[in-house]
């Protein structure tokens, strides 16, 4: 059973390593001196995590501007990852954790319950990181309209 995450702003970010939709390993520690938007999200090619993902290629350059990374992480294998950005166009890193180790350290991988049945599931969040690996903002139960923009214009508060 997932646990809660008291990570919150102000905390250091707990290290990210994850393969890419390449299979390649991407570790947060390589991207130190960047802004990282870490989105997680329940499944490729879904309705709300396709909008929340084309929303979010939508204002990469805006994110790229303003020196942020944005990665995806999903339970879903990287072979799912890489048809998911050649179906829908994204110009997005996703990470594959099959093994819920980094959601659960995130405290996003949590008890769910659909038509009254219970399982494990993703609760959409974003944790918006800076340069220096602090925790500066997080959002839990998102909703995906209007997010990638309001996290762009959270990043751009932050940095003044």
């Amino acid at each position: 059973m997932g646990k809660i995450s008291s990570y919150g702003p102000g905390d250091p970010a707990p290290e990210v390593c994850l393969p890419d939709q390449n299979g390649t390993d991407r570790r947060t520690s390589e991207m130190m001196g960047k802004w990282l938007v870490l989105y997680f999200y329940p499944k490729d090619d879904t309705p709300g995590c396709t909008k929340e993902a084309i929303d979010f290629t939508s204002n990469i350059d805006d994110f790229e501007k303003e020196g942020a990374a944005v990665l995806g992480i999903s339970p879903d294998s990287c072979s799912s990852h890489r048809k998911f950005i050649d179906k829908k166009g994204l110009k997005l890193t996703l990470l594959s954790d099959p093994e819920h180790d980094i959601l659960d350290s995130f405290g996003v991988w949590q008890e769910k319950s659909m038509y009254g049945k219970k399982y494990m599931g993703v609760d959409r969040s974003t944790f918006l990181v800076d340069p220096e690996g602090i925790i500066r903002h997080v959002w839990r139960g998102v909703k995906v309209e209007g997010h990638a923009e309001e996290v762009l214009k959270t990043l751009r508060d932050l940095k003044g």
